[in-house]
């Protein structure tokens, strides 16, 4: 630990080479923000040069570039494969300088030319319509980072490594990112890297000290206190630091090359060694740079008085009313000047060839990377799904843990994948939890710590690949990381917290939106979520571990990348997963529950049906197919799909004259009209399952209220009449909590009974049965701390011999 050595390696000449190239980065960060015109200073600046909305951020810009700049200089010397990461938000304009300097920018916009008519449209299109904005996103060449919300960066560093062994994920951490919980926790990813397969994270922490209005924590910490904070997480950092560009040009070179050094050595250790020996058994000591510069570093020392320079004023527009006030005028264009632009740009307003030289050249420079600009991903070959289908017998007479053969899946996933490793799975600690298990049979859980003696651990070794820690950011941020570099995987977690990462969710599915309308970006694997251990069989955890308000974040979302399942048994599950894995670009959310329950279709019958999204069973009711039903039941999801079947048995046990029609839903968005969502069904297919007119008792996974959004422009929406999650639980039976939220068999078969056109024999009679069924069932619970043996011991059968 501490600063580097001041001599460095970089000659005289260089210095002063790599001094003009970020001076060019710096003055084209200043154009972007300010000019719509004379972008070069070839005459003195005039007012209506200038944008009127100023809209920018400026602060963070000279790090980033300073960085950028000493990365090529690294990649010239030594042919690595650098990915850049820029953790800091709103970074665009430095970022998109340095991929413009670069070339790769002109190469992938030809508009945006390298000469003086490029320059000015560069400047132009910066935060004015239709142009591009102050984020690292997704037009900007060489990003898989947004850069918005904050708290990401470090933890796409980690997945986009992973089986990546030979990149380097160069991540820029601002200080205020640091202040964030996701990145707090993203410094313990030396403990799930694995030098002998895995590619390296350099973290470059950026403290130069302050936010948008006040100082940050880590700024404001000794260079010793935030070393022993890298320090304690696995990392073995050195700081460089100052105000003078040439001894900060010349330590942050030494500090990179001694960090490539350090890499390359780690790596080579524990590939000579080989996979499981004690070299790659316990977790490397990967270098880390903190790097403490000015904030705005050369730019106005003081505005009107103040100063700017190192403090929060420098963070958006250091200049503001440069339109409208001369003497700011004037500072904007002695700022400017200060970088000589006539030195940095010939005649046509093209780069001065000594330092056009400076850059990487094709693949290798940063912003042409293949990982960050969606290379071609390698297809998973999924195995047949027969080998994991279950035999229902008759619908609704077997009962198994329903994610179980999924675990089996991905154990085979694994398996398949081993000589070519492109598939991970990522979740909390509840793997074996969620019935997913049976991948332990090919891989273990990854740790590069110690492990217990006496054999007190279960699958955790260096060699592990699959993903467990108990952080639903860390989980979901590194699957997005791999995916977004061309490999595949799934995010398991409790339903209920996967609310934790629900804003993650939002997005990367506003990053696929816009990745999915630029050419040059090849598709990338889905992000799949499943959720499990759901809200309505977590009545062991207790309320705090229900609700399903994933499904509404999603729904909120574009349709064009968003996608969800709610599958009502295996079969069904494993046809959508498979589905998910061969999908690109986008959030499939797939939710069912992990315990045992009832199993319906074969796996023919389970692919038909999600083909379609949602079909009529006809098994489970009694249509005589002359007319209209006199009600339908629906559902969507398991529990609510095995409440609804009963309700529906209950009225054909019961009301012996009239005509039930079920229908399950699978697909969530079939349920808009098709200029809503691409899947949704044309009105044809809609009126075939619900008619126009039949009212409709419907029993739904999640927020009755979503339900009711997704039908918005259907026909008569009012007759659907949806049960489903209401906010109501505690610890109790499982029966007991689609009670407490009224979506249990009675209540949805009293609902039904008041939505049927006349008085039918048997209505009465059926109608107290269910209330005194429900009375009982809450002194029975109450009494026995179980549910009635009517409860737990029904299984489906045809309700009339």
């Amino acid at each position: 630990m501490g600063m580097a050595g001041a001599s460095g390696t970089i000659s005289d000449e260089e210095l002063g080479l790599l001094h003009r190239y970020w001076s060019a980065a710096n003055y084209l960060t200043v154009a972007q923000i300010y000019l719509q015109d004379n972008a070069l200073l070839r005459e003195p600046l005039r007012p209506e040069h200038i944008k009127p909305r100023l809209l920018g951020h400026w602060g963070t810009g000279p790090g980033l570039s300073l960085i950028y700049a000493h990365l090529n200089r690294l990649i010239r010397n030594t042919s690595a494969e650098v990915l850049f990461i820029a953790g800091p938000g709103h970074g665009g304009p430095s970022v998109v300088a340095n991929v413009y300097l670069e070339g790769t920018y002109s190469e992938i916009y030809p508009d945006i030319s390298r000469d003086a008519a490029g320059l000015r449209r560069l400047a132009r299109q910066f935060s004015t319509p239709g142009g591009v904005g102050s984020h690292v996103g997704p037009a900007t060449p060489g990003s898989i980072h947004e850069g918005g919300e904050l708290g990401y960066s470090l933890m796409h560093a980690t997945g986009a490594v992973l089986d990546n062994p030979d990149l380097i994920a160069a991540c820029v951490v601002g200080d205020g990112e640091a202040e964030t919980g996701p990145l707090a926790a993203s410094w313990t990813a030396p403990f799930f890297l694995n030098p002998s397969r895995d590619g390296a994270v350099l973290p470059i922490l950026h403290l130069n000290g302050a936010k948008i209005s006040g100082p940050t924590v880590l700024g404001r910490r000794s260079d010793g206190d935030v070393e022993a904070l890298l320090h304690a997480n696995g990392w073995e950092p050195v700081t460089v630091s100052g105000d003078q560009p040439e001894k900060v040009h010349r330590a942050l070179a030494a500090a990179v090359d001694d960090a490539y050094a350090s890499i390359r050595d780690i790596q080579q250790e524990a590939r000579d060694g080989g996979p499981g020996t004690s070299e790659s058994t316990t977790a490397a000591r990967w270098p880390a740079i903190i790097l403490r510069t000015p904030k705005g570093w050369t730019g106005p020392e003081t505005v009107d008085g103040s100063p700017v320079e190192g403090t929060f004023r420098a963070h958006q527009v250091p200049l503001s009313g440069v339109k409208a006030d001369p003497e700011h005028l004037a500072l904007l264009e002695q700022w400017m000047r200060s970088y000589q632009p006539e030195s940095l740009f010939d005649d046509d307003g093209r780069l001065a060839p000594e330092l056009a030289a400076l850059a990487p050249e094709g693949r290798l420079r940063m912003g042409a990377a293949p990982w960050a600009n969606g290379q071609p991903s390698v297809p998973l070959e999924i195995p047949d799904l027969a080998q994991y289908a279950v035999d229902p017998g008759q619908p609704g007479s077997t009962s198994i843990e329903t994610t179980k053969p999924l675990g089996e899946l991905f154990r085979d996933l694994y398996t398949g994948t081993a000589d070519n490793p492109r598939f991970r799975l990522f979740c909390p600690d509840e793997t074996n939890s969620n019935r997913l298990g049976a991948v332990f049979e090919a891989t273990d859980r990854c740790l590069l710590l110690p492990g217990q003696d006496g054999g007190g651990d279960d699958h955790v070794s260096a060699d592990g690949r699959v993903m467990e820690v108990l952080s639903e950011h860390l989980c979901q941020g590194w699957l997005e990381g791999y995916l977004l570099t061309g490999r595949h995987g799934f995010f398991a977690s409790y339903e209920a917290f996967a609310m934790v990462s629900a804003s993650m969710t939002v997005q990367h599915a506003k990053w696929l939106q816009h990745a999915r309308e630029l050419e040059w970006r090849s598709p990338v694997p889905s992000l799949n979520i499943l959720l499990t251990s759901t809200c309505w069989r977590n009545d062991h955890n207790g309320f705090s571990h229900q609700g399903p308000g994933l499904i509404d974040t999603v729904l909120s979302l574009s349709g064009e990348v968003t996608r969800i399942y709610l599958p009502p048994d295996t079969n069904t599950l494993l046809a959508a997963a498979e589905h998910a894995l061969r999908s690109k670009d986008y959030v499939n959310l797939v939710v069912v529950d992990k315990q045992s329950h009832p199993q319906y279709l074969t796996l023919a019958e389970a692919r038909a049906h999600a083909e379609a999204g949602a079909s009529r069973w006809e098994w489970a009711g009694n249509e005589d197919g002359g007319t209209e039903p006199d009600v339908i039941i629906a559902s969507a999801g398991d529990i609510p799909t095995e409440e609804a079947l009963a309700a529906a048995w209950l009225l054909q046990r019961h009301v012996a004259d009239a005509t039930v029609r079920v229908v399950n839903v699978m697909d969530a968005m079939v349920l808009p009209p098709r200029d809503v969502h691409p899947h949704g069904l044309d009105d044809a297919t809609f009126t075939a399952l619900f008619t126009d007119t039949c009212e409709v008792v419907v029993a739904w996974h999640g927020y009755a209220r979503s339900f009711h959004q997704l039908l918005h422009g259907r026909p008569n929406p009012e007759r659907f009449h949806v049960r489903g999650y209401s906010q109501q639980g505690t610890t109790t039976t499982p029966f007991d909590m689609v009670v407490l939220n009224r979506m249990s068999r009675y209540h949805l078969a009293l609902e039904a009974l008041r939505r049927l056109p006349r008085q039918f024999d048997g209505a009465e009679g059926l109608a107290d049965h269910c209330n005194r069924q429900l009375d009982a069932h809450a002194e029975y619970i109450r009494e026995h701390f179980e549910d009635l043996p009517d409860i737990r011991d029904w299984v489906w059968s045809p309700p009339r011999p």
